[in-house]
Formats: C-alpha cells, structure tokens, sequence
C-alpha cells in the first residue's frame, strides 16, 4: 500500500476513534459555566455574551435540526457537535505529525520503505490518540461550549499551511494561503484563540520561499508574524467595525439619513477598495498584493457570520446579550466593553488607587424615539499618580471581589498594603501565572494530576503529580497519607510524566534533525501557551480553572508525542532489525501513553450519565410559586436556568433576574418586555433614570445633624428620593444623587398578603405591618438599586425568590426570607432564625417544600452508581443534599419525625454516597461542615444509628486529614491548610459531643437508664 493511501485510511480510523470515545462519554444534557446559555441561544438563535460565537450558534442550530430539533435532545446533538469537531481535530492532528515525521525520515521524494511507513503511522497515531485523551481536550470535546470548533479550526489552518509547503511549487499553490484566511475568518466566529497559528504559519511561509535563510531574516519574519495578528485582531475584528459605526452615526446625526445608512455605505466603499485593489495588482502582476487583498476579502466573507449578531439582535430574543441592534453596540459587543481592560506593558499595581477617572470615548446608542444616535456615558479610563505606574504589571488587579489584594500578599509574602516591587511582579509571573496556571495545566495533561479539587497554591488540592512516590512526595509531601477521599478521587491519574517525556524526545528530535520545523512547531507551542499567559496577565484567584486556554499549546506539544516514536524507534533499530524496531518502538509508545492515558482519565471524563446542570435547573425553578422573580447571582445558578425555561419548556412563567447583569441598562430594559410565559417586570423608574452611566452608584450621605435618625422610611419613597434629580451632591459631586438614610421599610398589607398566599397559613399571624431594615451598605450600585426597585415596585403582587440567601441578607433582609425548596423566597414575617447557619432551618414553608422535594425534585444522575461529578457539580448536589437536611429539620422540629428520617432517607437513596460521600476533604471544609446539617437532622428525627454513620464518616475523614496535615513538613503548611487542620478538629469535638447527646450510645443509656427506674418502681410497690 503506498504511503498516500495508508496516511489517509489511518487518520480515519484514528478519527473514528476518538469520535466514538467524544460521543460515549459527551454529557447527557447541559453543562455547567457557558454551556447553558451557548446552548439556549443555538435553539433559538439568541445572542449569548461578548463577543459571542455567531458561527457556533448556526452550526449548533444545524445539528439541533439535523438530528431531531426536539426540546430534550437539543442539548445532546449541540453536544454531538463538540464531540464531532473534536473527533476531527484529531483527524488533523495525525496528519500534521505524520506530515513532519516523514519529512524527517524521507528526504527528495524517495520512496517510503516498509519500515519508515510503520514508524511514521506508528507517531500519527501515538501523538494523536495521546492528544485525544488528553485531560483538557476531552474535557471540552464532551460539552456545547466554543472549544471544540476553536480547536478544530485550528488543527484545519496549520494543516492547509502543511498542504501548501507541499504543493508550494505547483501552479495555484496559494489557494491554500486563501483558504487559510477564509478559515480564520470563520473562526473569529467561533473564538479568538484561532487567530494564534498566523505567526507560526507566517513563518513556515519564510522558510519555504527563502532562497536564503538567516536568523535575521527569521527574526524578521517572527515580528512580521506578530504584527499581522495585531493587525488581524485590532484593524479587521476591531477597527472596521468601529469605523462602521461611527460612519453611520455622522450619517444619521448630521445627515439625517435612516439608521444603518452609513455602515451600509461604508461596506459599499470596502467592497470597492477590495475591487479596485484586486484589478489593480491582476494587471500590474503584483502577486503578493493581490495575494493579501484575496486574503484580506475571503477573512471578512468568513467574519460575516456576525451579520447573524445584527439580524438576530433586532428580532428582541429572550437572551439578548448587550442588545447587539445597531454597529456601535456590534462594536462594543466584539471589544467586550463591559469586562473592562487590564495593563499589559504599563500601568499599576493592586495597592495603587485611582486620583481620578476619565472621560473616554463615548457610547453611542440608537434612540428609536428621536431617530438618532444618542451618547449614553462614557468609556471611564481610571486615572493612577504616575509614581504608581512602572512598566509590565503583572500583580495589578485592585478589584475586590475576589479577594484580590489578600491572595496577593499571601502568594508574594507582602505585608498589608505593602507595595509590590517590580521583582515581585516578576515572581507572580513567573510562579503564578506561567507556573500555576500554565505550566500546572500543561503537566495535567502528560504527567497527572492529583484531583479535581481546585487549588490555590497549596500542595493538598489541584496539583499535577507524576505517580512516581519519590518525585510527587518531595514535591507535594507524602500522599499515601492524603484523605481517601482525595487519594480515591477519579481525577487522580497518574501518568508517571510518560507523554511528557515521550514529547521532549520528539521535541529534541525534530530540534536535532529540522530546525525550520521545529521553529515552526515551537512557534503555535508558545503563542497558544505563554504567549496567552503574558497577554491574559490573569489576577488571582481565578473563580474557575482555565486549562481549556491553553489547549492549543497541549496541541502543539502532542506532535511532539508523535515525533517521539521516531526517537524511540531511532534509539531501538541501533539494537535490532529495522521493522522490528518501528514496529516494537510505535508499540511501546502506543502502549505506555495512549493507553495509559485513556485507561487513567475515562471515569472522570465520562458523563455520559450526569444531567445534574438541567436537574438542578429545574429544582430552582420548581421551588418557585407561579410567575415568581428570582434572583440568581453567578454562571452556574443562571445559564442552567436560562436552558431549562428556553430549550427544554420547564417553569417559562418564572423570570429569572441576573445580578450581574442587572446593573447594566440594556439588560433592564430587557426585563420590561414579556419573556416566553413570565410577565414583564415591575419597576418604579422610568428607563432615564438608569440609561448609561446614570445612577451607576448611589452614596449614603447622613444628615448633616449628624443626630442619630432612628425613624424608618418607605422604601417607596427612598426610590422616588434617589430617583428625583432634585436631590443631589454638591460640589464636584454635582451629578451623583444620595440616600440620606439606610432605616427603610417596605409596607405590607396583611390582608392581601393572606389573599395573596405570600406565607403558609399557619404563618399568617406573624405577618409584619412594615417590613424594616437597615442598609448595611455605604454605596448602592446600580444592580443593588434596581433589585430594592423590583422589590418595591413588586408591592407583593409576584413572589420575589433569591439563588442564595447571601444577596439578601448583604441588604438587611435575611430574616425575612422562606425557604421553599432550593430557593429563598421574601416574606413579610421576620424570623429569629438565621437562614444561612448550617444548623438552622430558618423559615420553612414546611407543606410545599415537602411537596417540592419528594415529588419534583431531580438528581443529574447521582442516583446512578458511577456518576462522577467534579468539584462545581458537587457543589450543586451539596445544595440539594442541605435542602432536604433543611427539611428535615423543620419536620423534626414540628414534631413529625417520621417525615423527616423519611425525607432523609429519600435524599440519601438518590444521591449515593459512592457518587458524593458525605465526608470529603475540601477548601475550608465546606463538604464536611455541609454534611453536618444531614447528621443534626437524623438525630434530631431520631435515626441515631444513620447519624452515627455518617459523624463516623466524617470524624475518619477529619483525623485521615490531621494525620496528613502532621506529616507535611512546615514550608508545606500554607496558611488555609493550617485553618483546615483546625477547622477539621472543631469538626470532629462537635460530632463527638453529638454521639454523646444524641447518638446510638446515648440512646442506649437512656433507654438503660428507663428501665432501671421502671425497676425501682416496680420493687417498691413490691
């Protein structure tokens, strides 16, 4: 067979591979973080968040209809896709390695020996079926999010650069250059990271058309390589959409000419440069000119997938990310304007605070009212001393909603407010960003990893291991004596750094036997690695692990896997015959890596049983009364939602209310129009008293008596106080309006309260006449200000629901909330309980929380024996798991302790202990404190002997942790390790004072005690 057809017959059986593994393990339904809302918006062809995914969303769409187009198998075929797209980046992975392993071992076009054939498919498919079980890529390749295209496309752009140096020669070789640039056009509609490979590409270009190649010239070449990605990047994603934009406000504002008049003319007037340029240099025979205008043309026929953004926008869709209706917000939209922006090269480090900030550019915005452009606010640039700025920041964040500055003074060992130096700025570089969250991710993928627990720094979570003792233990101390519940964690895989290895020996090969190829290799390895890590320049810590990142850098590295057969194989033939070493040397390394691998990392990435994103999506919703309001705060109490009411129908009456999102204006003008089954929702403010920058803060400003105002005020009219421009600062301040008060109440009428049914019955005597507050804060941000707006606008007409109980209780109105499933529900009757402790009830809506939970409620298959579930799932199964320990509690509590050991039982029957154990070592020992709510409930119902087991449990696990924490050697014992050892021995004296108080013993001595006096009694009528 010769080596063309062999090439193409291998690569699809290597393709099939890994597509039929992609689609075994692909998650069942939704995923956490993005996938929830990618999959929304591909169902309906919404507009998911900045800067979107246009492309994504239509072939999403494609295989929605193409494989049924039903509500319940929606999220499966968009996962379908993910699996395919991967399947086939791995397609292109084995020929790239195939393409550079015969260029190293055949040279001029000499025919393919037997031997050489069997190596060079024996390296395609070791690097690709390496890559293919590779932690992070086939974390991506099984779920709806961008990813997986983002590498396919890749994969399919530096493989065209391979097919054009082999055909570079040949008439109409530059096809191939064109074909590129349509791709990475198309892939600006799928993710940015794309755009990475230009350079290294840019450089195979040099070394195939250079009669002479210098390292000046190379030089050269590399910084052209740079260029035209920020070019790329800045001038055709960025820049002509900008002009678009602002060509049609000059022709709507000063021409008066319709809305889209001017971008229409100013795609008129690119589309005839681009005519012009093309004619021009077909008749002057300028080849590379007229090779960069095809280029340049075929890269924006591919961007037009955005046009979909624009179309879709207009059409006013239940998710309507930034309401992407005009070219300004399309432009804003593609600079993810509301992330913000972070120093790269200067600027400011994290204890640096702003003297002032500045106007930037304006943000215009299409008023339908006026028929013009209108400025809503201005881009505010924060303004430091100059004695604060100093060149290439890396520890610059000073946000606080991480707890930035502390996490930076403990990794750099800085004292309160000290002021970094710039060596400290280099250490966080180099052991945080490049070491943490670089380099630790890519030693996850060809070394192991030691368990999916996210990690901070410390030894005991998230690191990567090796599996050899001696190495992993001086590095990370002992871990024989890790916790069972980390040391049996499915997502530690031991791969004893094989693929590593494997990689530097392909690494080292090419080095040695091509240059040019491996510059080529090394250049999409690092601007796919570090290169994103030096412009990321992430803060710490991070609210998620970001290896997915980096994945093109893991993608350049497995080609070196695959070179590395060829080292093996080049090391062996020098002891035995020549087939026999290819074929013992491709054997080897499919058999210690590949292998390996795959046996290693499929249970923990198999999900082919979990439904947990959608179930719990649905227990939200279902906790809620009809046309209810609920508050959610982050990604994974939001997206889910956002799946289940829009794809698959479940509870579209409830309105789900963003926090995040809800201080910007085009989200809540949005919550003004009706949304599938919900109602719009109430506000007292017209959309004026929020546009732009209006009312982006409010300050508390007391009485300039400074008396003490004990006097509470309606909630009603510190809406109108603040909302009336009558009432303002003076001074510089002149534009801010205040609250002179934080004493607010909001009115109850008990009798449509009880009409109403806002609490249960039983509760209707303890409704409040005012619900009072006090205002813990001193500044109220937009989205704090319109949340007290709904609320008051509301007047108890519609139930208002909370994710968490923290968001109302950081405004004073914790005691007033109603847990009437997984949701907290506001309520005019002020309990004495408080609804975050973990061994209070809080107010229970008893009756319907009972029928929420035991006959609605659903598990993501953690009644399924072998669902794995990482750490963000088991968060959301410890919330379900409280939720009937709530319960049960409050049954308890009335005296019904049959339903609650019943209620008990029927939570611990369907989330298995085998799936998430009760005790589990985690940060903060937040699994085990959670799990102690369960233990108060059963011995308070009295199921002494299941509370028993499970304290025990706990307890083993907190004394496996103390012995482990003993056995690290002090420069191991970081501060939140030390807090856990002590946290971990709290744990257990209250467990063991609950034995003796409530526990199988006690029971015993009790009953002991009972009987003897039964005895007395009867001896003494004797």
């Amino acid at each position: 067979m010769n080596y063309k057809k062999l090439n193409n017959i291998t690569g699809w059986i290597v393709c099939a591979i890994a597509c039929t593994v992609y689609i075994l393990t692909r998650e069942a339904t939704a995923s956490f973080w993005d996938c929830g809302e990618f999959i929304s918006a591909a169902y309906k062809l919404q507009i998911p968040h900045a800067p979107g995914a246009p492309l994504v969303l239509l072939l999403d769409r494609f295989f929605i209809i193409l494989f049924g187009g039903g509500p319940h198998t929606a999220a499966s075929d968009v996962n379908l896709l993910s699996a395919l797209a991967s399947g086939f980046t791995i397609l292109f992975l084995f020929w790239t390695i195939t393409h550079f392993a015969k260029k190293l071992l055949i040279k001029d076009d000499a025919s393919v020996s037997t031997e050489k054939l069997i190596v060079i498919m024996g390296a395609g498919v070791a690097g690709a079926l390496a890559f293919t079980f590779s932690d992070s890529f086939w974390f991506s390749a099984v779920e709806g999010e961008v990813y997986a295209l983002s590498s396919f496309f890749t994969a399919v752009i530096f493989w065209a650069m391979l097919k054009w140096e082999n055909q570079a020669d040949q008439p109409h070789a530059d096809r191939w250059i064109v074909f590129m640039a349509f791709m990475t056009g198309l892939a600006i509609g799928v993710h940015l990271l794309c755009i990475l490979t230009i350079p290294a590409v840019v450089m195979l270009y040099y070394f195939r058309r250079s009669k002479k190649v210098s390292i000046k010239g190379a030089v050269w070449i590399f910084l052209l390589g740079c260029l035209i990605t920020g070019v790329v990047q800045k001038v055709v994603i960025q820049y002509i959409v900008e002009a678009a934009g602002y060509f049609d406000v000059f022709f709507v504002n000063a021409l008066h000419l319709p809305f889209n008049s001017g971008s229409y003319f100013f795609l008129l007037l690119i589309a005839v440069l681009i005519i012009m340029g093309l004619r021009y240099s077909f008749r002057k025979k300028r080849h590379f000119l007229h090779l960069g205008i095809l280029c340049i043309l075929f890269m924006l026929i591919g961007y037009s997938s955005y046009f979909t953004t624009l179309i879709r926008a207009n059409a006013m869709p239940a998710i309507n990310m930034q309401n992407v209706d005009d070219p300004m917000a399309l432009d804003n939209y593609l600079n993810r304007s509301q992330y913000g922006d972070w120093p790269l090269l200067h600027g400011q480090d994290f204890t640096a605070k702003p003297i002032r900030y500045d106007k930037g550019t304006p943000n215009y915005e299409s008023d339908d009212s006026t028929g013009r452009y209108v400025i809503r606010g201005y881009a505010m640039k924060a303004v430091y001393d100059p004695e604060d700025m100093h060149l290439f920041p890396r520890v610059w964040d000073n946000g606080g909603d991480r707890g930035q500055s502390g996490f930076y003074e403990q990794w750099l060992g800085l004292s309160p407010n000290e002021k970094p130096s710039f060596f400290d700025n280099l250490n966080w570089l180099v052991t945080y960003q490049t070491g943490w969250m670089y380099l630790r991710y890519f030693l996850w993928n060809f070394s192991g990893r030691q368990n999916d627990v996210q990690g901070y720094g410390d030894v005991r979570d998230g690191n990567w291991i090796t599996g050899i003792h001696f190495i992993d233990n001086l590095r990370l101390g002992d871990q024989s004596k890790m916790p069972d519940s980390l040391k049996h964690n499915k997502a530690n895989n031991k791969l004893y750094g094989l693929p590593f290895i494997l990689g530097l020996l392909g690494l080292f090969f090419q080095l040695g036997r091509s240059k040019k190829d491996f510059m080529v290799t090394f250049l999409l390895f690092f601007f796919t690695g570090l290169a994103i890590v030096l412009y990321l320049n992430q803060s710490g810590p991070q609210p998620r692990e970001r290896d997915y990142a980096f994945v093109g850098s893991f993608y350049a590295f497995a080609i070196w896997i695959g070179l590395g057969v060829l080292s093996l194989h080049y090391f062996i033939q020098k002891k035995t015959s020549g087939k026999i070493a290819a074929v013992s040397a491709s054997l080897i390394c499919l058999l210690l890596v590949p292998a390996i691998m795959g046996f290693r990392e499929w249970d923990d990435h198999d999900r082919s049983r979990k439904t947990l994103a959608r179930d719990i999506a649905a227990d939200y919703l279902e906790s809620c009364k009809p046309h209810a309001i609920l508050f959610t705060e982050g990604d994974n109490d939001t997206y889910p939602l956002w799946y289940a009411q829009e794809v698959e129908g479940i509870r579209p009456d409830v309105r789900v209310v963003n926090m995040s999102l809800l201080g910007v204006d085009w989200y809540i003008n949005n919550l003004r129009y009706r949304i599938n089954q919900a109602p719009p929702v109430p506000m007292s403010w017209s959309p004026d008293k929020y546009a732009g920058d209006t009312r982006n803060y409010i300050p508390y400003v007391p009485p300039q008596s400074g008396a003490a105002d004990s006097q509470y005020y309606s909630l009603d009219d510190m809406m109108a106080f603040m909302g009336n421009d009558k009432y303002r600062l003076s001074g510089n301040n002149s534009d801010l309006n205040y609250y002179p008060t934080k004493n607010m109440f909001i009115p109850v009428n008990k009798q449509q309260a009880i009409k109403n049914n806002l609490v249960p019955v039983s509760d209707t005597g303890y409704i409040a006449g005012d619900m009072t507050f006090t205002m813990p804060k001193d500044v109220l941000y937009k989205n704090i200000l319109m949340l007290l707006n709904i609320i008051a606008a509301s007047k108890w007409e519609r139930p208002v629901y909370f994710t968490s109980p923290v968001t109302a209780s950081r405004l004073g109105l914790g005691s007033y909330l109603e847990t009437d499933g997984l949701t907290y529900r506001l309520v005019p009757v002020r309990s004495g309980k408080n609804a975050n402790a973990i061994l209070s009830a809080g107010n229970v809506n008893v009756d319907f929380m009972y029928d929420n939970l035991m006959t609605k409620f659903k598990f993501g298959g953690a009644q399924i024996p072998g669902t794995y579930f990482d750490e963000p799932n088991r968060r959301m199964l410890m919330g379900i798991r409280n939720a009937y320990a709530k319960l049960g509690i409050a049954l308890a509590e009335e005296g019904r302790k049959d339903s609650a050991v019943q209620v008990l039982n029927y939570c611990n029957q369907h989330i298995l202990q085998s799936n998430y154990p009760y005790a589990f070592t985690s940060p903060g020992n937040n699994d085990n404190i959670s799990s102690l709510q369960t233990v108060y409930a059963y011995y308070i119902a009295g199921d002494s002997t299941k509370g028993d087991e499970i304290a025990n449990q706990i307890i083993h696990d907190c004394r496996q942790q103390g012995d482990y924490y003993n056995s690290l050697p002090p420069r191991f014992l970081s501060p939140m390790l030390e807090q856990d050892a002590q946290s971990a021995n709290m744990i257990i004296a209250q467990l063991e004072e609950w034995k003796r108080t409530f526990g199988a013993e006690a029971a015993k001595v009790k009953e002991m005690r009972m009987k003897l006096n039964q005895l007395e009694k009867d001896s003494g009528r004797e």
